[in-house]
């Protein structure tokens, strides 16, 4: 990668990073920064979809019976592990969720909040953060760590990418992004596994947060 593609990818990665907060709704921003994204892999990298590890060929139906138990564990894990250790170093602090408290009790918004998740959670969050950041990552930073050093700047940037959740929100985000990305690299870089895993997690918060246990 040469100096002027470093710094071109280093100007996409704070423009996916930023222009979400502040340049649309949620029905306008993906749609400009994957149009975005998608020049930019076509005239600057000279690369595709696939380089993001994404592609309809390597879909397998095992990425969504994992992706699901893999939620499950998870939100576990949070439930009844993190929640209660983050509450002690944390005392008093709450993730911010008022972005989502039009859907308690309402069926109608929870169905679109749902179908939401899945188009702007599961495949732009995936396809941007898990897979174009972070290979733009491992380029920026080439050697024997580049994998690893990339893996860690994308968790935190995940994790910031939710500040408006606050700090509990921030770290959770950071480490539910870090398991996304694991499954991912587990399975040969098939970003399927992270796109499945990451809607049904998403899903099972959702759904506590209509029936008002979040």
């Amino acid at each position: 990668m040469t100096l002027t593609q470093k710094f071109a990818s280093v100007l996409a990665i704070a423009f996916c990073f930023f222009f979400p907060h502040y340049g649309g709704g949620i029905l306008i921003y993906p749609l400009i920064v994957s149009v975005v994204v998608f020049f930019f892999l076509k005239y600057i990298a000279k690369e595709n979809l696939a380089n993001l590890f994404f592609s309809f060929k390597r879909f397998e139906f095992a990425s969504v019976l994992i992706g699901l138990a893999g939620a499950v564990i998870l939100s576990a894990f949070f439930k009844f592990a993190w929640d209660p250790l983050i509450g002690i170093i944390f005392p008093g602090e709450k993730i911010d969720l008022s972005d989502f408290a039009n859907i308690r009790g309402n069926l109608t918004n929870y169905i679109v909040i749902l179908l939401l998740a899945f188009i702007v959670g599961g495949f732009y969050e995936e396809i941007i953060f898990h897979g174009f950041i972070f290979t733009r990552l491992e380029k920026i930073f080439p050697g024997r760590h580049s994998t690893a050093t990339a893996f860690g700047l994308t968790a935190i940037i995940f994790g910031a990418y939710h500040y408006q959740q606050g700090i509990k929100g921030v770290l959770f985000t950071m480490i539910a992004g870090a398991v996304y990305h694991l499954l991912i690299l587990k399975f040969i870089r098939n970003l399927w596994y992270g796109i499945f895993i990451h809607t049904f997690f998403d899903f099972i918060g959702l759904t506590l947060i209509y029936l008002g246990y979040l």
